[in-house]
């Protein structure tokens, strides 16, 4: 009779402990804060902040879809402090935005984000936690980390199911709408390009669209087939490219372009290293065509390819 409760009771346990690890939190963020430019403030602010970000996006839960432990997004945030004001509190500087994701069958990890936001300015008050809301915005700093954290859930999403994200842009264009009538730099339309507001028109205007399509197609269709054929993944990459030469004829300052650059070149430039010449040579003008620039770095596509000894 004991061991037949034991037995019901450790059963009890694994399943509770089973289920607890399927409702885990979606993102393991790595936080990087460097205050080498600041004189004026020690470095124990600088630690509280990274400890109070880390803990604020690693602890909520973000969204109603159920991770285990082994599902959970690796990403990293940056941020680099140009000044703090002493008697405000005001800080300002950059963000550095990184997340990956893991190819399908393999230990390889691929890039999705890899981004800078230059118009980081936010009060922090040491010893005051951060605080999350779904209605309202409780401050720039949070309204920074949130916006940028359902634009990593709207891209992961995306590369696993076609516009899988929607639900994620939603939220980040709630935020943005919020935070345009506080004043603060980086969401105000037209401001530039490339803050936070062009970022969620790249990756929502009609006109613009065709990235989602891009990021669905690159990563479930072409990375996540390679495992199982090298050649007919890779086969749809050079296809999907296509798309990248219709977002540039409409609109060639998309910063989504340039996001997918800084997230992508230096792996399309080792996916193409084995090809045909014919497929570089492809590769390399529809590249070469939105990426012009980067002629130095697109003409390693080109080259021919070493023998394996």
């Amino acid at each position: 009779m004991k061991k037949t409760l034991l037995m019901l009771m450790l059963a009890l346990t694994c399943a509770f402990v089973a289920h607890a690890d399927e409702d885990e939190p979606e993102l393991t963020c790595e936080v990087e804060v460097n205050s080498d430019k600041v004189s004026n403030a020690s470095k124990e602010i600088f630690e509280d902040l990274k400890k109070d970000i880390t803990e604020y996006i690693n602890q909520w839960k973000w969204t109603n879809a159920i991770f285990s432990a082994n599902e959970k997004i690796y990403c990293k945030l940056m941020l680099t402090i140009s000044s703090w004001e002493d008697a405000t509190g005001v800080m300002k500087g950059d963000l550095q935005i990184q997340s990956q994701r893991p190819v399908f069958n393999s230990s390889y990890t691929t890039a999705v984000i890899n981004f800078k936001d230059t118009k980081v300015n936010f009060v922090y008050e040491r010893g005051r936690p951060l605080e999350h809301s779904d209605q309202d915005i409780n401050s720039n700093l949070t309204a920074i980390l949130d916006f940028w954290v359902y634009i990593i859930l709207g891209m992961d999403f995306d590369t696993f199911e076609l516009k899988g994200g929607e639900p994620y842009y939603e939220q980040a264009a709630r935020i943005v709408r919020l935070a345009q009538t506080t004043g603060e730099p980086g969401w105000k339309p037209f401001e530039d390009n490339t803050n936070r507001n062009a970022v969620l028109s790249a990756l929502t205007d009609a006109k613009t669209a065709p990235i989602r399509q891009v990021l669905y197609d690159y990563h479930r269709m072409g990375l996540d087939q390679m495992v199982v054929s090298v050649d007919k993944g890779r086969a749809t990459i050079t296809h999907t490219l296509e798309n990248l030469g219709k977002i540039y004829e409409v609109a060639p300052l998309s910063v989504c372009l340039a996001m997918f650059k800084d997230a992508k070149l230096d792996e399309l430039i080792n996916i193409y290293s084995k090809a045909n010449m014919t497929e570089k040579e492809s590769v390399y003008e529809m590249l070469y065509q939105v990426y012009p620039s980067e002629n130095t770095r697109l003409e390693e596509i080109k080259k021919e390819s070493r023998p394996t000894l």
